[in-house]
């Protein structure tokens, strides 16, 4: 009978862990959020103000290469939905984090290539506002990306459930920033 008692505190113990982890992701996810929010809502506002410059300066852009990088960072969280799974074994919940974490540095290794041909353009007047909140924008996103590949790598040497779907959620968060990014930077 006791240790039917300590099972059951320690059960009860455990769901409480696990709902304050959920609920610092949300507290994380949701500011997040509101900062990439804020930094999106600041270059719309400066496309609208001047939207020459920004016309222009959008032709020294790459779409070609950003249009490849988003194909990565999907795949990468197609990986990271392997990954929490239910039902995945603990060796495809390695695999899984491992190959999401390779394709978020293959990301970042492609936007850095990406910043190397754009930044000569970055010191003309002309196109300053729109460079800077540009390398702004992206640069906060790319260390998001770089972050939290190293932390799926983490996660992946130990792949419990609890932190596997904690971390590929807020992947997922991140690939969707990028989404809604994307078009907006290159397309509009």
């Amino acid at each position: 009978m006791r240790r039917c008692g300590m099972e059951n505190a320690m059960t009860a113990g455990a769901a409480d862990e696990q709902e304050a982890d959920t609920f610092i992701l949300w507290v994380l996810i949701w500011s997040e959020l509101a900062a990439f929010g804020i930094l999106i809502a600041a270059f719309l506002v400066a496309s609208v103000l001047t939207a020459d410059d920004f016309a222009v300066a959008r032709l020294h852009l790459k779409p070609a290469i950003a249009a490849s990088n988003t194909l990565v960072l999907l795949t990468s969280g197609w990986q990271a939905a392997v990954a929490a799974g239910k039902g995945a074994s603990v060796a495809r919940r390695r695999r899984a984090l491992v190959l999401a974490a390779l394709l978020g540095f293959a990301f970042v290794a492609i936007k850095i290539y990406e910043y190397g041909t754009e930044i000569r353009f970055a010191g003309e007047a002309a196109f300053h506002s729109f460079f800077e909140l540009y390398f702004l924008l992206t640069g906060f996103h790319l260390a998001h990306v770089g972050f939290v590949a190293i932390v799926l790598l983490v996660v992946a040497w130990r792949p419990r459930p609890a932190n596997v779907g904690l971390v590929t959620t807020l992947w997922h968060v991140i690939d969707l920033v990028w989404i809604v990014m994307f078009p907006i930077l290159y397309l509009v």
